[in-house]
């Protein structure tokens, strides 16, 4: 069957438009513990603000300061460290495998579809960034601060989405997750380049080391033992924390060393029906989203927020450009990159979605709370003052983002109702929305198996793509 000519791009070019069959069931069920950390994220937050302006705040403080570990080691480290250290290594254990997969399988293995979100999310980095550098240089202040504004939460956003009861189609996001990749990539590049003081060789030696013998015992030996990897997994984190460089990024790389793609059965291993990757995630997730990030946030996220400590806030350039670079920064760079893509590429925006729902999604990428809360500490080190300042700012401006967004995807929630409802319908009651049959991802009749099979992964580090038909891009 022929298209017109000025049809064909256009659908191969559409933002936000349906993902792929296979793309929105790891998007539902990545989204689905996300959804339920976000929740508990947000209340560990309130608890936190709740206990630390109580009075019982100097317990609060005592618990959080409270040093244990292993000072040979040089391990001795206080509760809250061992939170933003050691429990947000697995978040970023995580984020190494969404980032490997969208790199080999997702969205970003195909230039076309990958340059919005990178655009997007580059423009969200820039953006807020300059607003802080503006904010400081006219105002004195200092510059360390200038990643602080450029962190997206996605967990705290979709745990935003779930209170206000919104149902965004799965376009929008898919966007948003694979945003939230790419600004997490370009977080984890900040810390460890510009947030390593000094650098210990031997340690950093050590830890390479340890991820070699990862990479050789995972690839070539395929061991599977989490009893093997566990222990050595804690003995690259501990090299790399004494290396200087955060002990998080040990976590980025061993998770950006999981294998993606299922062993097809060849060279006498057995056919896989999930990835190591994709096991290990649905194990690990849950830790992360669930318990990991929420206890950083319990000894994060207690700042004070009485009247002089919030005037101080407004008043210190260095918290008035975080603020401003959540709130403003995040929606003009974000919006503005995705206009910049549509206007200079084929790309259409979807004939069902509206440049409000741009602002919308923008302005909810706001939201920067657990990397910005880390960046934040990291760069103000050894001045508590500031650092409280700046952790007010990231929760002032992240809460003035998600009231802003609330209101602007409630305006439009019912037609996000009615497109959800729409991709979600099953009138043959086979297990797979009616919107894919049409479009001849899966074939009428068909199951998850067969949508598997049209989907089928490429070899990892082939270049390959699946080949499936994805006609909004």
């Amino acid at each position: 069957m022929s298209s017109s000519p000025s049809k064909e791009p256009q659908e191969r070019a559409s933002l936000f438009g349906l993902p792929s069959f296979q793309e929105r069931r790891f998007l539902l069920d990545a989204l689905r513990t996300e959804t339920v950390g976000g929740m508990v994220l947000l209340a560990a937050a309130l608890v936190a603000l709740v206990w630390a302006n109580s009075p019982w705040g100097n317990v609060y403080e005592s618990v959080r300061d409270f040093h244990f570990g292993i000072p040979e080691l040089h391990l001795d480290l206080s509760i809250g460290h061992w939170a933003s250290d050691g429990l947000l290594t697995i978040f970023f254990f995580v984020a190494g495998i969404e980032l490997k997969r969208e790199l080999v399988l997702g969205e970003l293995r195909r230039p076309a579809a990958a340059a919005l979100p990178i655009v997007a999310a580059l423009c969200g980095m820039v953006v807020p960034a300059l607003f802080y550098v503006a904010v400081n240089a006219s105002g004195g202040g200092q510059m360390d601060g200038w990643a602080v504004p450029m962190a997206t939460d996605i967990a705290f956003a979709l745990g935003v989405l779930a209170v206000i009861g919104t149902s965004l189609p799965s376009g929008i996001r898919a966007f948003l997750l694979t945003l939230a990749i790419v600004d997490d990539l370009g977080a984890i590049a900040v810390i460890a380049i510009f947030y390593t003081s000094t650098l210990n060789l031997g340690a950093l030696a050590g830890a390479v080391a340890g991820l070699a013998v990862f990479w050789f015992l995972h690839h070539r030996l395929r061991v599977r033992g989490w009893y093997v990897y566990v222990p050595l997994g804690l003995v690259i984190w501990g090299l790399m924390h004494a290396s200087g460089v955060h002990a998080t990024i040990a976590g980025v790389a061993m998770g950006m060393l999981l294998r993606v793609v299922p062993l097809k059965g060849s060279g006498g291993w057995a056919t896989e029906k999930e990835s190591p990757a994709e096991r290990i995630e649905h194990q690990v997730r849950p830790l992360s989203a669930g318990f990991a990030v929420p206890v950083f946030a319990l000894f994060a996220a207690g700042v004070s927020v009485s009247g002089d400590a919030l005037g101080e806030t407004f008043r210190q350039p260095e918290a008035l450009g975080v603020m401003l670079g959540l709130f403003a920064g995040k929606i003009l760079g974000i919006f503005g990159g995705t206009y910049l893509v549509a206007r200079f590429t084929r790309a259409q925006l979807s004939k069902d979605l509206a440049w409000a729902d741009v602002a919308g999604v923008s302005m909810l990428a706001g939201i920067g709370f657990t990397v910005s809360l880390l960046v934040g500490e990291l760069a103000f080190a050894g001045d508590d003052a500031l650092t409280e300042r700046v952790k007010a700012a990231v929760l002032i401006g992240s809460l003035a983002s998600a009231l802003v967004a609330c209101v602007l995807l409630r305006v439009r929630n019912a037609k996000y109702k009615q497109l959800w409802e729409e991709e979600n319908r099953d009138e043959d009651h086979d297990g797979i929305p009616d919107v894919y049959q049409r479009a001849g991802e899966v074939p009428a009749g068909g199951d998850a198996g067969d949508a598997a099979a049209v989907s089928a992964a490429p070899e990892e580090g082939t270049g390959g793509r699946p080949e499936s038909v994805n006609r909004e891009g």
